[in-house]
């Protein structure tokens, strides 16, 4: 039996990571074999990549070298570790995926979804998800969450409020359209949602 597919979506400082890795290891108490991983990133070769990505200066890519870069990854990511889980029936977690791109290159940065589409249709074909939880929160909010983090991966928490907000404007649009994507109030406790999250997960998860 294959596996399932499940993503988490959103701008910077929704807490969809914190949410991730707690709903994996429920899913591990639970007696699931999970793998969680993230983009960009997950394997060897697109690991290099994300520290071309999410450290140093906005400017230091335009969208196009951008966009590039991410799904160079993310069929690395795909071929490495994604799809061989998957192969051997377990639950995939990931931290980031196809609507990242959608929201931060094709509505972020401006090159639109058609071109954004045409890039994922040559790296990695119809292949998506077979569950997105989009994490929703006011980027004002966000944004200093994320930036009371501190670190290096500070490149896209850089660009402006107007940018966030076409980010999350364009997650919302995406979530409308896709009855995969369940949004998530992040505005909640974090207990409360991973309660929500618990929720939708267990109603849509295959039974073993």
């Amino acid at each position: 039996m294959r596996g399932t597919f499940i993503t988490f979506e959103g701008g910077e400082g929704t807490g969809k990571s914190t949410q991730a890795a707690r709903l994996a290891a429920r899913l591990r108490q639970a007696g699931r074999e999970v793998v969680a991983t993230r983009e960009p990133g997950g394997s060897p070769g697109a690991d290099q990549i994300r520290a071309l990505l999410v450290e140093g200066e906005p400017g230091r890519w335009d969208a196009i070298a951008e966009a590039l870069l991410v799904y160079a990854a993310r069929r690395d990511h795909l071929r490495h570790t994604v799809w061989p889980a998957l192969d051997r029936g377990t639950v995939v977690i990931c931290d980031r995926f196809i609507d990242s791109t959608l929201a931060y290159q094709g509505f972020g940065r401006g090159l639109g979804p058609e071109l954004i589409d045409r890039l994922r249709q040559l790296a990695i074909g119809d292949f998506q998800p077979d569950l997105t939880l989009v994490f929703d929160l006011p980027v004002e909010a966000g944004l200093a969450r994320a930036k009371s983090r501190g670190g290096a991966e500070t490149r896209f928490e850089s660009f402006d409020v107007e940018f966030h907000q076409r980010v999350r404007d364009g997650f919302l649009q995406i979530a409308a359209q896709a009855p995969r994507c369940v949004v998530i109030d992040a505005q909640a406790t974090v207990e409360a949602i991973a309660d929500r999250v618990w929720q939708v997960v267990s109603e849509r998860l295959p039974p073993t």
